[in-house]
């Protein structure tokens, strides 16, 4: 079982040097445990962090901290002393009130510290996602236990209720997440919610929200880089052309995706670092041996660093087919093209290098070759 991965302040980076301009805004609060002369932090969010602000704890224990924030807003941190943090979107012009505990957990009691943030439209959403992640980290710490101990009795059939219980959920939680989007119209909260909701599955939404900002504010970098990704992706859809790549071969010759043209031809991403990769390279040797001779091949792309891991790793899975790399890791030009966000990760072309299918591995990579191949 998995569990939701996505993180308190972890979709947007400041793009502060993009913007043409800034717009101020106050963070006022309360700790209700504040050691004397203590402090409360206004930070970037982002490693490594940078302090924007400081302010001392007031003997009411009262703050205000003030700055700005560049076009198209920001997730800043507040750091409570070192000992509590939370996150703040900001879109300038606002006044933020927190209300913290100032300890992230007492020692003691085993207390956690919690904190409000009122005071903007951002917040209120934010709160309300949150509050859902939060509460399916909890049934998932549940049902993980409960799958530990039906696995030690081999009870099948629990262990598949507790499955279709969570999927049953999370698809909960993302219907919740969809119907709020609208109300959040175009402000910095609506691109973190996509955190909750997988591109893959649910591409519309994405589409839609980029529609939106399109439409509303299209000047908010953030937007711009949803825009952009989801116009990568329109690009690399089933029915579309395949971008063309022109990545260097391990002997330094660039080989050209569209040098392929007249064959059926399997786009693979890959790394020699990437562990489902390597044990799926079995199946995908067993695609080209059984496919090699009717038309078909695989132009795979590699997103490892160092040409002799990539090299080695080609060697020992005995991938006798086309390889190029530039070695850029996770900035990768063709991956990035492709909207590449997981590994392996493929696209199945046709003779004319249209795509015709993506992500098919195993018994269904084998079960669309034989009907394209027959």
């Amino acid at each position: 079982m998995k569990r939701i991965t996505v993180l308190a302040v972890g979709l947007l980076v400041s793009v502060a040097a993009l913007a043409q301009g800034t717009k101020p805004f106050t963070v006022t609060g309360t700790v209700k445990r504040a050691t004397p002369g203590s402090y409360v932090y206004l930070e970037t969010n982002g490693q490594p962090t940078r302090k924007v602000d400081s302010a001392k704890v007031d003997n009411s224990n009262a703050f205000t901290l003030k700055s700005n924030v560049a076009d198209g807003g920001e997730v800043f941190v507040l750091n409570v002393g070192g000992n509590q943090k939370m996150a703040l979107l900001v879109e300038g012009g606002e006044t933020l009130n927190v209300v913290a505990d100032g300890f992230k957990m007492n020692a003691k009691t085993g207390e956690i510290g919690k904190a409000t943030v009122t005071g903007s439209k951002n917040m209120e959403y934010y709160d309300k996602l949150m509050t859902l992640r939060n509460n399916m980290e909890s049934r998932v710490a549940v049902w993980n236990k409960q799958i530990a101990a039906a696995t030690e009795k081999k009870d099948t059939k629990r262990i598949a209720q507790i499955e279709d219980e969570y999927q049953k959920a999370e698809g909960d939680i993302v219907n919740k997440v969809k119907a709020m989007l609208p109300e959040m119209g175009t402000s910095l909260v609506s691109l973190f919610a996509l955190n909750f909701i997988n591109i893959d599955t649910d591409f519309d939404t994405y589409d839609q929200l980029a529609e939106r900002f399109k439409k509303d504010n299209p000047n908010s970098p953030h937007a711009q880089a949803l825009i952009g990704r989801v116009t990568r992706i329109k690009g690399v859809m089933v029915g579309s052309l395949a971008p063309d790549i022109a990545l260097s071969d391990t002997t330094g010759k660039a080989v050209p995706l569209s040098s392929l043209r007249g064959k059926y031809v399997l786009l693979d991403f890959w790394a020699s670092w990437c562990g489902p990769c390597r044990a799926e390279n079995p199946n995908v040797v067993r695609m080209y041996n059984k496919f090699k001779d009717k038309g078909f091949t695989i132009y795979s792309v590699s997103l490892d660093r160092t040409k002799g891991e990539w090299e080695r790793a080609i060697r020992n899975d005995n991938l006798p087919w086309t390889h190029v790399s530039d070695l850029k890791f996770w900035q990768s030009a063709a991956a990035q093209q492709y909207g590449v966000q997981a590994i392996p990760s493929t696209f199945l072309l046709d003779k004319d290098g249209k795509i015709i299918a993506k992500n098919l591995r195993g018994d269904a990579l084998e079960a669309k070759l034989d009907e394209v191949l027959k």
